[in-house]
């Protein structure tokens, strides 16, 4: 980063030349610019030899070289970048404008559409053809390809997405997945729905919630840490297929995988169960691959996810005998194995002890897709249990490099199984903070169709298909440690 005395130099430089735009009557912060063409399509479509052909671009300069009587600038717009030639003998009128140019600043450019001896496709901008955009008062990252200062970046994300192509290119990909998502879904006969962000229970996963409060009615609200129960209201109400693509709010730790503020795709769909959700999830993953041009191996980190169908389906009691070497019901050696993991099992019940176990120990081993199926049924009290064995509910896990992408149930519809597993759920914990939702309760009284539901993490989706390794590379603006006052 540059030292402050040289920050408030290079401002400054910057004030005199907006002054100087301005002196010569033309407003530095620009106007209305119409019928831009994105540069990669003005490039695409360059035939060489045609001098009849014109663009038209607009963007910011990123690489500025001035060598005289001739400028190159190189234009970059949301599609790519173009070079730019700006000539005194093309530019009569308007080379006192072009010689007060910086980078950063925002550019409009028409004029003929050429090459240099070098080859490079090129705006030569004629007289009348330069329009000034925007000035940019503050000097961007020295080397126009990278502002590399981590911290910096995620600050400030509006000059990370112009410094950086792949970091805008991420972003680009992230909204293509989820329109991808939206389209299979819609195809597939869901509705799109939009449930509560501020609920009166915190319910739906156990998570400590965000708490706020409403003034007019002078009530504690919770920001939502799952939209699930309003959902599944929505199946006893007939909507027998919706989705919700939005925000959950969980008020724990920052990590690699985590921020408190996250965007989650659920679903519900009547008549189905965990089995058909599996379907679903490959699906929606196999279509946001075949969106964004990616075969079935995708690099990630220094591995390689192989994302061929079908993926592996493996038992919770099994993966956990795998990796700890204990057995489920081995309750006294998961103890002594939670202990010598330095967990803190004293006053735990058995299922959590062996959760953490299993979380510990199997969880970073699952690299390649893995459903986890059958979880221990006392740790899902919204799911059905299996009729095979009811000590195991029909629920499985999606992990890939280690990581939760997807959850998902046969979702309970018995309101009184529900009153109970609720009943158990809260026993014990902070009554302030957790209540039961008894409404939902009600709701299934009205009878719910059997149904499965799933829930995909878009952000970590997004992390394995675009190879991030940290949750903050695909949040536009992720919550981040307040800079001390002499930082800022």
């Amino acid at each position: 980063m540059a030292h402050p005395a040289d920050t408030d130099r290079f401002e400054q430089q910057r004030q005199e030349k907006l002054s100087q735009i301005a002196a010569l009557g033309i407003d530095p912060y620009g106007a209305r610019y119409d019928d831009a063409e994105p540069a990669a399509a003005a490039k695409a479509r360059y035939q060489q030899g045609d001098e009849s052909q014109r663009a038209r671009c607009a963007g910011r300069i990123v690489l500025l070289r001035d060598i005289g009587k001739l400028i190159f600038i190189t234009l970059r717009d949301r599609s790519g970048t173009i070079q730019v030639g700006l000539s005194k003998s093309l530019l009569t009128g308007q080379w006192p404008l072009a010689k007060l140019l910086d980078i950063g600043d925002l550019l409009g450019a028409a004029g003929k559409l050429g090459q240099t001896k070098t080859g490079e496709i090129t705006i030569w901008v004629e007289d009348g053809g330069l329009t000034f955009l925007s000035k940019c008062l503050f000097q961007p990252p020295e080397k126009f390809h990278g502002l590399a200062d981590v911290d910096q970046r995620y600050r400030q994300r509006y000059v990370d997405l112009w410094a950086n192509p792949e970091v805008l290119d991420r972003f680009r990909r992230r909204s293509e997945i989820v329109a991808t998502i939206r389209r299979f879904l819609g195809a597939k006969g869901f509705l799109e729905v939009e449930t509560p962000m501020m609920q009166t229970i915190a319910g739906g996963a156990a998570a400590k919630p965000f708490i706020t409060h409403h003034n007019a009615l002078d009530l504690d609200l919770y920001l939502r840490i799952s939209p699930e129960l309003f959902l599944k209201r929505l199946l006893v109400g007939g909507l027998e297929r919706v989705f919700e693509i939005n925000r959950n709010f969980r008020n724990e730790g920052l990590s690699r995988q985590h921020n408190p503020e996250f965007t989650m795709m659920e679903l519900y769909q009547a008549y189905a169960d965990y089995r058909v959700m599996m379907d679903i999830t490959e699906e929606i993953v196999s279509a946001c691959l075949e969106t964004l041009g990616l075969g079935t191996k995708v690099p990630f980190g220094e591995v390689e996810i192989d994302f061929g169908r079908p993926w592996r389906r493996a038992k919770y009691a099994d993966l956990l005998k795998e990796h700890s070497g204990c057995a489920i019901d081995d309750i006294a050696a998961i103890r002594a194995k939670a202990r010598a993991l330095q967990i803190e099992d004293a006053g735990l019940d058995d299922p959590v002890v062996v959760n953490e176990v299993f979380e510990a120990t199997a969880e970073h081993k699952l690299i390649a897709p893995t459903f986890v199926i059958n979880y221990p049924a006392i740790l899902c009290p919204l799911a059905k249990r299996s009729k095979i064995d009811p000590k195991y509910a029909e629920r499985f896990e999606l992990f890939v490099v280690g990581m939760e992408l997807a959850n998902a149930y046969t979702e309970l519809n018995d309101p009184a199984v529900q009153y109970e597993n609720f009943r158990h759920q809260l026993r014990g914990q902070d009554e302030s903070l957790t209540k039961m939702d008894t409404d939902y309760v009600a709701a299934l009284k009205y009878a719910m169709p059997p149904a499965g539901g799933l829930g995909i993490g878009i952000d970590r989706l997004v992390m394995v298909l675009t190879g991030a390794t940290t949750i903050r590379d695909v949040i536009l603006f992720p919550l981040l440690k307040p800079l001390a006052p002499e930082n800022k």
